[in-house]
């Protein structure tokens, strides 16, 4: 049996009703787009520098565009200062793995 699936599934799982997601970022990139897994996290590309919070803010932004909640229903819980994140996205319908589609 495989485990697979299991791997490529380790960024993101549910709890309650949100989704908690695993993040690995490159800021500065030209353009937002995933780019794919990275050690078990889903791997962000972010047009937006690391520095002041604008890389941070420039994320939970296009999280809550792309899964169609409030600026409010995504939450950073940890990562503030590091590329890994984990970050907690609150009353959307969408399913992460649609980022890898």
């Amino acid at each position: 049996m495989s485990t697979a699936p299991d791997r490529q599934q380790a960024w993101m799982r549910p709890d309650g009703g949100d989704w908690l997601l695993q993040l690995y970022l490159q800021p500065g990139a030209r353009k937002t787009e995933v780019a794919g897994l990275h050690d078990g996290e889903l791997k962000l590309r972010l047009n937006a520098p690391p520095v002041e919070g604008k890389a941070n803010k420039a994320l939970l932004a296009w999280l809550a565009d792309w899964f169609a909640v409030p600026r409010h229903g995504v939450v950073l819980e940890s990562g503030e200062l590091s590329r890994h994140k984990r970050i907690r996205i609150i009353g959307s319908t969408r399913s992460p793995a649609e980022l890898l589609a």
